[in-house]
Formats: C-alpha cells, structure tokens, sequence
C-alpha cells in the first residue's frame, strides 16, 4: 500500500497541544516520516488530554500516530545539540512554544538555517510571533473568544458560548499542514532550495472561518449578533425535535431546497408569498417557518423523517452522537472511521486519514508510542551517538 505523497519526507515534531501535533499527524498520515520530540521526564501534555483505559491515553494514539518517539530535553544543551543534528536532516520543524523560546535555547530559526539552509520551520502560536500579545499565553479558548466565534455563538438572550472541543487547534493544526505543503513546493523549485520560516497563529484561521463580520463592521457599521442555530441569510434553518425524541438539522442555503421542505411539510402556499423568494425575505420570517417545519416534524419519528426529506430532495440531517458516527452506514462504508491494531488496546477505531487521494493515499502505519519508544534508534542507529554517550543522557534525564 502507498505511504502517500509526502514519502521521503522528514519531519520533526517538537510540538504540544494539539494544533502543532495535528499538523504532524496529517503530514505523517500522508507518508513523512515524524519524529516526535516529548520532555524526557512530564512528556507530552497531550498524554494527560481525553480519556484513558486502564491507564492508557485513548487521544493520543491518534494524535500521535506515525510518528516516532524521542524523548529529549531541549532546554539543555546537549539535547538542543542533538536537535539541531536531528534538523540538519530534515525537511521540516514544527513547534508552539512562546516566541523567544527556541532563541534562548540557542536553536531559533537563524541557527537552525545555519545547519540545514532548506529548512522549513512551521512556528505555532497563540497570536504570532510579533505584535503587542505576542508574548500572552495562547490557547485555543484565547483564539475562540477574540476570533468572533465564541460572540456570534449561541441563543441571542444567552451568553457568548465556546466550543466543546479544540475547534481553534484544529482548525489551526489542518492550516499549518497546508502552508507547509506550499513552502515545499517553493522550496522545492527554488534553485538554491531555501527553507523559510512560517509564523502561524491559533487566531487567524478562526477568524477566517467565522467569516466576513469584520468586513460588514469596517463597511456598514454592523456588529452582527447572536441569533441561536438561526441564519440571517436563509430559512428554515435550524434544528427541530422529532416524536421519539431525537435532533434534526435542516438547511435552506438553496432557494429550490426551501420550496421543497415548505412543500414537504403541507403548505405550497407559503411558497407563493413574495417574502419567500429570497434567502433574507424567508429569514425575516423565520418564526412562521420554524413553526411549520417543526410542527411537522414533531409528529414523526426520525426515521420517517429523514426518509421523506431524502424521498424529496431536501436537506436534513441528524443530530448524531458518537455512538451515532461509529454505527453509521455511510461512515463506516467510505472508511471515516477505520479501525487499527494496537499493542495496548487490540482493533483501535479512529479516524481515517482526512482525505481520499487516488495514486498516494496514504495510511496510518502505527498508533501513538511510548514515551522514548525510539530514542535508542533514531540517536545510535541514525545519528551515530555512541551507546555509552547516550546512557550518559538517560542517566541526567536529557533523554528517555
């Protein structure tokens, strides 16, 4: 089975917390060989993140998964030393930690550049590494808040609502793998083949999802509000609950979507009012839509539901769990899911690769390893320290 496009490819994750990490994790996924760097002694915080089974992380077999285990102390010395030989035969570093950080360490972008001219150094962070908050704590929730998400989320007589995952890290980890797609390919078509240095922030690929609103500010004056599963651009769209207790989304982005759920649920003559014929028209009219989209659907079970919603072409969706996700049809047909041996825990169901690539599909290859699981190898076997030196480095807990 192909590896992926990125075979060949070396990456060193120095990395933690997710952004960094899920960047190293789709690159891994597509064939780059990661090497993983975790402090010898805590490890990766990622390891205390999500729920474990007999002790076990569950997270952190994904997060981690291709990737080889190197567990070394770059605060010190001898480890940055071994960091920067590690680098001068790479391809690519990722790392978050606070602007400055790797500078003091003496292995900033300058010094990495001077061993390895090529290479490309993806820099994760709460805010970038310039500007006033430069030097603030960054986490995803930071990035949730300023970014207009955590405002324009939830009912509008509530309170601004966060999400209940890492929607900034991961949304910031899948931007991190494609900018470092595009410094390879530059590079790579560079005649001198130079590296480049990425500064990526928690905040702006949220921003970006949340959409327009600065725009709207800068150009109306219109601070946009809250207003619940509700859109201002369409309806209905909005959730609903069925006879037997379950969630259903519906989505009218399309006008012909509209006329056929209005349709679907008895009143064609809705469809005629001249209101209707627009996505702000039927948004304006919302509660009457709400009302008779979700009378209707009150009085059926899900079941029936989806089927007469599929049977006529319009748009819905449940409301899924995940037990829901795992026992899916369609999910467990296209392989979203996809289930992969595990020294620890047998058959491991997780996510599949992220996307579908005809020739280079890429694969998962292993799950996340113990802390050090190749420490011996990649320092004796590749780098050619002595065995003696490196028992020396396990000893005053520069390595693992």
């Amino acid at each position: 089975m192909q590896d992926g496009p990125l075979q060949g490819l070396r990456v060193i994750d120095a990395s933690t917390i997710l952004a960094g990490p899920l960047c190293a994790q789709i690159l891994g996924d597509f064939g780059a060989d990661v090497v993983k760097i975790e402090h010898p002694v805590a490890g990766d915080g990622m390891r205390g993140h999500g729920k474990s089974k007999d002790g076990t992380p569950i997270w952190w077999k994904e997060i981690s998964r291709n990737k080889r285990g190197l567990a070394l102390n770059l605060s010190a010395p001898e480890g940055a030393e071994i960091l920067l030989r590690l680098a001068a035969r790479s391809d690519v570093l990722i790392e978050n930690f606070r602007p400055g950080t790797l500078e003091r360490w003496g292995i900033g972008p300058d010094r990495l550049h001077e061993v390895n001219p090529s290479l490309i150094i993806v820099r994760v962070t709460g805010f970038g590494q310039h500007g006033p908050y430069a030097g603030r704590a960054g986490f995803g929730t930071l990035a949730e808040s300023m970014s207009g998400f955590a405002y324009m989320t939830g009912e509008a007589d509530g309170p601004p609502t966060l999400p209940a995952f890492g929607l900034a890290d991961s949304l910031c980890g899948i931007a991190a793998s494609s900018a470092t797609a595009m410094a390879l390919w530059h590079r790579d078509r560079d005649p001198e083949r130079r590296g480049q240095v990425i500064d990526l922030s928690l905040l702006e690929p949220l921003m970006t999802a949340v959409g327009p609103a600065p725009t709207v500010y800068d150009q109306l004056g219109v601070v946009e509000e809250r207003h619940g599963n509700r859109s201002t651009n369409n309806a209905p769209r909005n959730t609903y609950k069925t006879a037997d207790g379950h969630w259903l989304a519906v989505s009218t982005s399309a006008q012909r979507i509209a006329e056929r759920v209005l349709r679907l649920v008895g009143h064609p003559e809705v469809v005629e009012e001249p209101w209707f014929a627009t996505g702000h028209g039927r948004a304006a009219h919302a509660d009457l839509l709400d009302k008779l989209v979700g009378g209707w659907i009150a009085e059926r079970t899900r079941a029936d539901v989806v089927a007469e919603f599929t049977d006529a072409g319009a748009a819905i969706a449940p409301v899924y769990s995940a037990a829901d996700i795992v026992n899916d049809p369609h999910i467990r047909e296209t392989e979203m899911l996809t289930s992969v041996p595990d020294p620890d825990f047998g058959p491991m169901l997780m996510h599949n690769v992220m996307w579908r690539m005809s020739r280079t599909p890429g694969r998962i290859r292993f799950t996340g390893r113990a802390l050090g699981a190749d420490t011996d190898t990649l320092l004796v076997d590749e780098l050619g320290l002595d065995p003696a030196e490196v028992a020396s480095l396990r000893e005053r807990r520069i390595v693992t």
